[in-house]
């Protein structure tokens, strides 16, 4: 059996060592569902969603996979994922990056403007290491 090692958090009076934001969600009800099935579109909105963030964009690749695309754009501080099912109208986005300088939110935002779902179910998650 592996060792088990327990990560202590210390509490945020300290400046963190790393300073992680990850926002995702579920598209449900997509209006602009054209775009669900075009890739060279969706690699455009990965790009601007970086530039939304302030984050620093180094590649992104696609994948036609049956009428749906995944989409990831790799950015400096992590990544930004998008995958959808054009067919259920519906798709999942990740938008995950270190450092306090980028807008994780607002780049998460502008995909769901650009997608326009009728509902967002939307989860937050602190990643910080003290």
């Amino acid at each position: 059996m592996g060792v088990r090692e327990e990560v202590k958090m210390l509490p945020l009076s300290r400046k963190p060592r790393v300073y992680g934001y990850h926002i995702y969600g579920d598209l449900l009800e997509c209006s602009n569902v054209d775009i669900l099935s075009d890739t060279e579109t969706l690699e455009s909105v990965v790009v601007e969603a970086a530039k939304v963030g302030n984050m620093t964009l180094l590649d992104v690749k696609s994948w036609k996979i049956g009428l749906g695309v995944s989409v990831v754009g790799i950015v400096l501080e992590s990544h930004i994922s998008i995958h959808t099912w054009p067919e259920f109208k519906y798709a999942t986005v990740d938008v995950y990056s270190c450092g306090k300088h980028t807008r994780p939110d607002k780049a998460f935002d502008y995909i769901v403007s650009v997608l326009k779902p009728i509902k967002v179910k939307k989860g937050k998650f602190k990643r910080i290491l003290e």
